[in-house]
């Protein structure tokens, strides 16, 4: 299962680069610090995917840890995206796929 979700992991990071919103450089240490769900209230859900998401997701798996069971990223996604004005169908449908290989 992990070699499917490093191709995931992979289509994320692809698709932010196709758009032109993968950051070259992160988020301020106090909006990286954020407890709350996807740092929504200090980064755009874009930016939550690049610098937490893979890169946490890539950690579990490059330490052998266990991945998260239950994954339910896609709601939030489809209520976030499309405020950032972006192509959205490629980046759900790559977010589905994950959420449902964590079930």
């Amino acid at each position: 299962m992990s070699e499917e979700v490093i191709v995931l992991l992979e289509a994320i990071e692809s698709e932010l680069r196709r758009q032109d919103i993968w950051l070259p450089m992160p988020p301020s240490v106090e909006a990286m610090a954020s407890t709350t769900p996807f740092c929504m209230d200090t980064m755009a859900f874009s930016q939550w995917l690049q610098w937490i998401f893979v890169p946490r997701i890539r950690a579990i798996i490059d330490s052998g840890g266990s991945l998260p069971k239950g994954s339910n990223i896609k709601p939030y996604a489809e209520e976030s995206l499309p405020l950032e004005r972006l192509e959205v169908e490629r980046l759900l449908l790559i977010i589905e796929q994950f959420d449902r290989l964590m079930s």
